[in-house]
């Protein structure tokens, strides 16, 4: 419900600015303004876009959680959908999500509210959110097989004696 909310009040506080705001500076200044704030916004997109991966790429070198930095990506790839769609209010939430500071509050807001449970890098693994049901198996290697009786055996290859691992 709250998102159907968003879809009917935000096209309308749209129209409903560009009344005024072209009713105040006319037609060609609201639609300078509009094409301005896209071109402007994309460069700051482009550039705080190139800041976050730059972040990314420390965070994954330094072995740290790389939660914040792909937050801040996703914030500043949202707020280029913003600036990049026409009108006053989205512009002026897109370029709010262009400032660090309003990213790393949103940032706040957002973890409260999402736990993460578990996070790994690399090959290794945590066991402390293994099945609780699954016994533990020590060395046995579970797998499947198919038993190679002698008119299976492709023909471009003789046949030889046991492999060795098997036995007889």
């Amino acid at each position: 419900m709250p998102l159907l909310l968003l879809f009917i009040a935000i096209p309308l506080i749209e129209i409903a600015l560009f009344i005024q705001v072209g009713g105040a500076i006319g037609l060609g200044w609201t639609l300078a303004i509009v094409l301005g704030t896209a071109v402007l916004g994309s460069w700051m997109v482009r550039r705080q876009g190139a800041m976050a991966l730059d972040s990314l790429r420390r965070s994954f070198s330094a072995l740290n959680d790389p939660t914040e930095p792909l937050a801040h990506g996703a914030m500043i790839l949202f707020s280029g959908a913003l600036l990049l769609t026409p009108g006053f209010f989205t512009d002026a939430l897109g370029f709010a999500l262009l400032l660090p500071p309003v990213r790393a509050w949103v940032f706040r807001k957002l973890s409260q509210r999402v736990k993460v449970q578990s996070f790994t890098m690399g090959q290794q693994t945590d066991t402390r959110y293994a099945d609780p049901f699954r016994e533990e198996r020590g060395d046995v290697i579970d797998g499947e097989f198919e038993e190679v009786t002698p008119d299976k055996r492709p023909t471009h290859q003789p046949p030889r004696g046991p492999s060795g691992w098997t036995k007889h």
